[in-house]
């Protein structure tokens, strides 16, 4: 007893010093200070966007230039909307033709990759490897390389300048099959068949049980997504103004010259703020289910 009774006192008091090594108050300070570092870093590049939407042009074209304005200003928000309401194209327009081109390709993209994924991932099929291979090969190839491709398929449909132009490629992107199949292969095979056993049809289970349980992977898909069809100009496919998205009117304004520049600047702060807006409203969503992800058999 004496024994047993001593290892235990040494296990515990090894335990003991492993967690106050651990939780030492210099190691906490030490990492304290280099995330703080870091996330000063990270910080300056926004805080500069943000601070130069507020700067008159005399401050925006100082060298060496100030991080903060010194005499704050909204002219620059007043100058942008001058150009918008002067515009021959209502700025509305751009902004409807946004909202078609990047919700309709995000929301397109996660149903397709994720219904893709579902069998890929748990049906044996014959060519199921070798559907996953090409999918993996496609991560290598660049958006050049598949653009002449994809204008020639888009012209052969017969659908070029048009909405779908542009938002049917978004459905072809192969990061966002590969991520949907490696996070469906963590949900347990028997819970998919204890709801085969009950009469669930695939479409059921695909509904009830996979999408709710792989929620941080298609968020995360969707944020991607987003953010790539946010930056998309459309001057490949569309050539009607009236089927241009913001962001190709935003451009614009940033090319016009030196005399814009102040309205440049409030476009910068806008085309950044988009993507990180919703970034944050989906990063809640992600951390609240991310416990799903670790679901083992």
């Amino acid at each position: 007893m004496k024994r047993v009774y001593g290892g235990r006192k040494k296990l515990f008091r090894s335990l003991r010093g492993h967690r106050n090594l651990n939780r030492s108050m210099a190691g906490n300070m030490t990492l304290f200070i280099f995330m703080g570092i870091c996330s000063v870093f990270m910080a300056v590049p926004l805080v500069f966007v943000i601070s130069n939407a507020f700067k008159p042009l005399d401050e925006l074209f100082r060298y060496p230039p100030r991080l903060f304005p010194r005499y704050p200003s909204f002219d620059n928000f007043a100058d942008l909307l001058v150009l918008m309401s002067n515009s021959w194209v209502p700025f509305s327009r751009y902004i409807l033709n946004t909202i078609m081109i990047t919700g309709g390709g995000t929301l397109g993209h996660v149903i397709v990759a994720s219904m893709a994924a579902y069998p890929l991932a748990k049906h044996d099929f014959p060519g199921k490897n070798i559907l996953f291979n090409i999918v993996v090969l496609s991560l290598m190839f660049t958006w050049q390389v598949t653009q002449v491709p994809n204008y020639l398929i888009i012209s052969k449909l017969g659908i070029n300048n048009t909405y779908l132009a542009v938002i049917l490629p978004a459905f072809a992107y192969g990061l966002g099959l590969y991520l949907m199949k490696q996070f469906i292969e963590q949900i347990q095979d028997s819970l998919l068949e204890a709801a085969r056993l009950d009469g669930a049809s695939e479409y059921k289970i695909y509904r009830s049980i996979i999408m709710p349980n792989v929620k941080p992977a298609w968020l995360t898909l969707a944020v991607l997504q987003f953010q790539t069809m946010w930056g998309n100009t459309g001057s490949q496919f569309l050539r009607d103004e009236q089927l241009k998205p913001l962001q190709y009117a935003l451009l614009q304004i940033v090319n016009s010259g030196p005399a814009r520049q102040g309205a440049a600047a409030v476009v910068t702060l806008i085309i950044a703020a988009i993507p990180i807006t919703f970034f944050i409203i989906c990063q809640s969503s992600i951390i609240e289910t991310m416990t799903t992800s670790g679901m083992k058999e």
